[in-house]
């Protein structure tokens, strides 16, 4: 599958810290598959290969460390067709089933850059590969959960002060 973006090893790109504990959604092929089916996906290698790569690369993209053009792969052969119907438009996504979830995945992020710009942004704690949608007002928020990583942050750097502050 050509779907492949070059990670540093052990950088698991959707992680998230729960319960203390690093996870990952789509670790293993089984919990991938489970992930996938469980919102609207087949669960088939090919689509969990190329929703890996999408993850993968909005990871790189989020954090500043690649340029949006590598998402393009993603999005090659998609278009929107539109449907009207009942007094409403509606458009509805052409894609090659393997790659529907990480077409969508790339184009909800394209639609919070236009509708959101500087909201969306990775969790401030390095063990969380989470991102967060910023709604405060002065754009500030800083953790993906404040009950996990934003009281984790907060009791290390309490520890770190008080630890510096004995020696």
């Amino acid at each position: 599958m050509p779907y492949r973006v070059h990670a540093d090893p052990g950088q698991g790109a959707e992680n998230a810290v729960v319960e203390g504990s690093t996870r990952d959604a789509l670790g293993t092929p089984s919990a991938g598959r489970a992930w996938a089916r469980r919102h609207g996906g087949s669960g088939s290698s090919d689509e969990l290969s190329c929703l890996i790569a999408a993850r993968d690369a909005l990871q790189y993209v989020v954090r500043g460390e690649r340029e949006p053009a590598c998402l393009g792969e993603f999005l090659q052969g998609v278009s929107s067709i539109p449907d009207v119907s009942g007094g409403k438009l509606e458009w509805s996504l052409q894609v090659p089933a393997a790659r529907r979830m990480a077409a969508e995945s790339v184009l909800t992020w394209a639609g919070l850059q236009e509708t959101r710009p500087g909201r969306l942004r990775p969790c401030a704690n390095p063990k969380c590969q989470r991102f967060l949608l910023d709604r405060s007002k002065p754009n500030s928020a800083r953790w993906c959960s404040m009950a996990e990583c934003g009281n984790r942050m907060k009791a290390r750097r309490h520890y770190q002060r008080t630890k510096e502050a004995q020696s």
